[in-house]
């Protein structure tokens, strides 16, 4: 009797052991080829290894960004495509994805989405290639169950036009939050600009107004991609797509005030600018970028943790061909890299004392994966 006990007592003992370094991990992804949608995976953060059978596959059309709710019991993802949507699914205890519902996102090829602080409204970036319908940012209601309701507000803005191939018409990139969730900023490619807006969580039909100042101007051509806070809000860090550089602000009163501006690359060739995600550590001491075209590496960057500016650290091929996004996962310990057309996720062992990226732990094929999101 007293073996049995031992040998459950071993086994329950195990499987606490393996929990407690298992994290699932979520891929979105563009349906073009082989792909089918949203794959979710075993991931240990332990050993840095993705298990290569995922656990569920939810099929969407080309789901190229994911959202969580707070409670992580919530997914959004825009499908991006022309005449783009917007899908909202539920997730279980267990980490099982059902599908909930979708609405129009009323704009073609929505990029990004972003949840208010108080969970109610989703915030959707239309991409949009082409001028007509063009660029727009919409608000979408989400009900309490997580279902998405119709858009609510429409916003648009002027182009540059800089770059007549790429800046004939605006282009949101991104919508981010303030670290306070009292602004929202849309990354605009196409105006060169990155627009700020109040959040007003009171009001059913207009939750946004244009903040004073309503913009902030980057150089003309460099087109804003992606913008992150810092955990207090005090620095924000922004990617220039087309020049390849990465911006560093003070946050003052909803304002961004630039204090530095590097680039990610020497390279003058416009194929070797393509400036793409970008992620803090989890104690904020250092900064990743992405740079894709014939770059296609990892930039990282030591963070002053009093002034928030930026000193090179490294620069850390991606071993693979466009990294649209990455992640770090819970632990820290490592960087998985979506390398979009080159069909894999590639995991990079990260040393959290140092910053710095070290060997590749593990080359997953995965078709066109586009976002990277963990459930912890």
């Amino acid at each position: 009797m007293n073996r049995i006990w031992t040998s459950l007592l071993a086994a329950s003992l195990m499987s606490l052991s393996l929990n407690a370094h298992a994290a699932t991990l979520l891929v979105g992804s563009y349906t073009d080829g082989a792909s089918q949608g949203i794959y979710r995976y075993r991931f240990d953060s332990k050993t840095g290894h993705i298990d290569p059978t995922p656990l569920q596959v939810v099929k969407s059309v080309s789901p190229s960004w994911l959202v969580l709710s707070a409670d992580q019991r919530q997914l959004f993802a825009v499908n991006e495509t022309p005449g783009g949507q917007v899908s909202s699914f539920s997730v279980s205890a267990k980490g099982e994805i059902k599908p909930l519902n979708q609405v129009a996102s009323q704009g073609d090829e929505p990029t990004h989405a972003s949840l208010s602080r108080d969970q109610r409204y989703l915030f959707v970036a239309n991409y949009a290639v082409k001028p007509e319908p063009g660029s727009s940012l919409v608000v979408i209601p989400v009900a309490r169950d997580g279902k998405l309701k119709p858009v609510v507000q429409h916003a648009r803005h002027q182009a540059s036009g800089i770059n007549p191939e790429r800046q004939a018409s605006a282009h949101v990139h991104s919508l981010v939050l303030s670290a306070d969730g009292r602004h929202l900023y849309a990354s605009d490619l196409g105006a060169d600009k990155v627009f700020i807006y109040r959040y007003d969580g009171a009001s059913a039909d207009h939750p946004l107004t244009p903040a004073i100042p309503a913009s902030v101007e980057l150089p003309p051509g460099s087109g804003p991609r992606h913008l992150l806070f810092d955990a207090k809000g005090r620095h924000a860090y922004l990617t220039l797509e087309m020049s390849a550089e990465v911006v560093m602000f003070d946050v003052q009163d909803g304002n961004l005030v630039e204090r530095q501006r590097l680039p990610l690359t020497e390279r003058q060739q416009a194929a070797a600018k393509a400036a793409g995600g970008l992620h803090l550590s989890a104690d904020g001491r250092f900064l990743y970028v992405s740079n894709r075209g014939t770059s296609n590496e990892i930039v990282a960057f030591s963070v002053g943790m009093q002034d928030g500016q930026l000193k090179f650290l490294q620069r850390r091929p991606v071993e693979g061909d466009h990294p649209r996004e990455f992640a770090l996962d819970p632990s820290d310990n490592f960087l998985l890299v979506a390398n979009q057309k080159s069909n894999q996720i590639v995991v990079i062992r990260r040393d959290p004392r140092s910053g710095e990226l070290g060997e590749t732990v593990q080359t997953l094929k995965q078709d066109a994966p586009s976002d990277l999101k963990f459930i912890e």
